[in-house]
């Protein structure tokens, strides 16, 4: 063992090669670790390690101690070799496969894709035991791989007996009269949904009115004698237009309560899970997709935040509360969209002014700083066997945009009102979670201007940062043009993630200073305990200050918000997965078929081409592109010919045809035509 000097923390990542990383803090580059001194650690896990004392470029050192692992469960197929039995993972970051005592085979066969977990590992120069937890099906069957990507990141595509029974209980007592008891009555009211066409849990609704210069119907229908004097607002007699906008979103609070097995089981769940052919649901489906769901013509149990807003989209008074509605109609966002444009459409004009509304928030906000970050995506259709046959783009139109506007607005305010402020008037930290979104780092900001910089953009850095508007003018500039991906999927690296935290630092991406989940608890555990939180506030149950609240409250505030945000990066990661290997198997059936393709990624061995229409990334490898010997120039980010000097940079167009795919690690290769 080489000689070291000093103790350090941190989380590894390994490389499909074997080869460990750790970033640690207060240190620029990570630390490698060799295959012969990870000591068992995987990928994810949190680690000690022991530095070498540096003899080379780079720093290298050992692990010492797994502090705590990431994972102890993987799926893969099962192989026999000699008599003995072990695991294949499919995870190409895991570099070692797990040997199954036949004791612990339970039931499983040879060949079949199944789910294990490591129950004991102690000796890096052996390989981990395993048992079979779960036999998932034949390896390229579509149900067998997805529920593999599924359990591989944690979750579970069954929920748990007793939670499915709490819910079928639950659904079959319905909404009772005493339901409607304390509820601000909307029913009266249109309101509408507006979602996805294969969308089946509906989180939100819209309900909208015109407020006439008099009005005595009081707020939604309710008991106020006056709806402008309920909202703090005098008559407007031959004044300015105002509009009425309610954000109601599913009362998922009334059912699921504190403690319950429901609750546990969201909880530990934390979100929704979106694969290509199927939702796993964080709630039993007969709650989900039925009782909490704002299907149309039928009564429901929601909470809302309730908006009167002038022209210009002001907010001239809110209110928040429980309510009840009966939604008029589900839209698709294309059939929103037609009613945006179509005059003779179904509510044409509320969806107009709506739609006017949502502009001018839009155009607020992004004159406060907020970044463009919407990015092109696709969707496969699927045979009844789960095979894609065709891969479409999503159209993100103006009913896309106009929902994600006031969910924005209902989530802003809601973040705010929970913020109480502190005797001058200044906004105080709260027991809350909110959404939080932090300044990129200046390392990954000079990252991104070398690396746009290598691409022929002018691009200037204030105080280490690249500024917003800056960001959100090249990004324009560069709509519907070859790089125009590429260089969105760079700014997109280049930010911090959003998480969840009890400890407000504003959201840079939003430029919102205070944000939080509230409109998707259908989906999302941390909107159920906002929603729980706002009750308090208008319940009046609520401490008016942090100092107030009991600190095991805090810290299990604090433990809701962690667990979430690394359930929601599993999630993503599962959904990405899900999408990559439709991908392979897409490509998979074109073998020899040429396409047109974008460089969308360059590195010494070769370049990475996203296919136009599909979004189908593969790689090119070096020792295929037989017309000249290219060379990776790091400094302008491109592969050169050295004898007809050839240049592939980001962005180029390229003929390509499929060479192979491997359905296992999910890769592409193409090649040049």
């Amino acid at each position: 063992m080489k000689k070291h000097y000093n103790n350090l923390t941190g989380i590894i990542s390994i490389s499909a090669k074997g080869t460990g990383y750790v970033k640690v803090l207060d240190r620029k580059d990570d630390i490698e670790i060799d295959f012969k001194h990870l000591n068992t650690a995987l990928h994810g896990d949190v680690v000690e390690i022991v530095l070498h004392r540096k003899e080379k470029e780079r720093m290298t050192g050992e692990v010492v101690k797994i502090i705590s692992r990431a994972k102890m469960g993987f799926a893969g197929v099962l192989e026999e070799e000699n008599k003995l039995f072990f695991l294949k993972p499919d995870d190409t970051k895991m570099y070692t496969d797990i040997l199954i005592p036949k004791e612990s085979l339970h039931g499983a066969k040879m060949g079949q894709k199944v789910f294990v977990e490591i129950v004991s590992w102690h000796d890096a120069q052996k390989a981990p035991l395993g048992k079979i937890i779960k036999v998932l099906g034949q390896p390229g069957d579509n149900d067998a791989e997805m529920r593999a990507i599924a359990v591989e990141k944690g979750f579970d595509t069954e929920l748990p007996s007793p939670v499915e029974k709490e819910a079928e209980k639950i659904k079959r007592e319905g909404i009772r009269e005493s339901d409607y008891k304390g509820r601000r009555d909307f029913r009266k009211i249109l309101t509408f949904t507006i979602d996805p066409s294969d969308a089946k849990d509906f989180d939100d609704a819209i309900s909208f009115r015109e407020l006439p210069s008099s009005d005595e119907e009081g707020a939604g229908g309710g008991n106020s004698k006056n709806h402008h004097l309920a909202f703090g607002i005098p008559p407007q007699k031959g004044g300015e237009d105002l509009y009425e906008v309610g954000i109601h979103i599913a009362d998922v609070t009334h059912y699921v309560r504190p403690g319950s097995a429901l609750d546990q089981e969201a909880r530990e769940r934390g979100t929704s899970v979106y694969l290509v052919d199927r939702t796993i649901p964080m709630l039993p489906e007969i709650l989900s997709n039925d009782l909490c769901s704002l299907v149309p013509h039928q009564d429901r149990l929601t909470m809302s935040a309730v908006f009167v807003l002038d022209k210009n989209a002001r907010v001239k008074s809110e209110w928040f509360g429980r309510t009840v509605i009966h939604s008029k109609k589900r839209f698709t966002y294309e059939e929103a969209e037609e009613s945006i444009k179509k005059p003779s459409a179904a509510f044409h004009r509320e969806l107009s002014v709506l739609n006017g509304l949502a502009k001018k928030m839009t155009k607020e906000r992004f004159s406060r700083g907020a970044i463009s970050l919407d990015q092109e995506e696709v969707k496969f259709v699927l045979d009844k066997d789960g095979v894609p046959i065709k891969v479409i783009k999503k159209e993100r139109g103006d009913s896309n945009k106009l929902i994600e506007e006031f969910m924005l607005l209902a989530n802003k305010r809601v973040a705010e009102i929970l913020s109480p402020k502190n005797a001058k008037g200044i906004k105080s930290e709260s027991a809350s979670i909110y959404r939080v979104h932090d300044l990129p780092s200046r390392e990954k900001m000079a990252d991104l201007a070398f690396f746009l910089r290598s691409l022929g953009h002018k691009i200037s850095l204030q105080e280490g940062i690249i500024p917003n508007h800056e960001i959100n003018k090249l990004l324009e500039s560069l709509t519907g043009k070859n790089e125009g991906d590429t260089v969105h999927r760079a700014v997109i690296r280049s930010m911090a993630k959003a998480i969840y935290s009890t400890k407000n630092i504003g959201h840079y991406g939003l430029a919102f200073p205070y944000y939080t989940h509230f409109t998707s608890p259908i989906r999302r555990y941390p909107d159920i305990m906002v929603h729980r939180l706002l009750g308090d506030y208008l319940a009046n149950t609520r401490p008016n200050g942090r100092s107030l609240w009991p600190r095991e409250k805090l810290q299990e505030l604090e433990k809701i918000s962690v667990i979430s945000s690394e359930q929601e990066k599993r999630a993503a990661e599962a959904e990405r997965a899900s999408v990559k290997y439709k991908q392979v198997e897409y490509m998979g059936k074109r073998l020899g078929k040429s396409f047109e393709g974008i460089v969308s990624g360059i590195t010494e061995w070769g370049m990475y081409v996203e296919e136009k229409e599909t979004k189908c990334e593969g790689l090119v490898r070096v020792r295929d592109m037989n017309d000249d010997f290219y060379v990776f120039n790091e400094k302008k980010l491109e592969l050169l010919g050295q004898k007809k000097k050839k240049r592939y940079r980001l962005g180029s167009c390229v003929k390509i045809k499929v060479k192979g795919v491997d359905l296992e690690r999910k890769t592409i290769d193409y090649a040049l035509e």
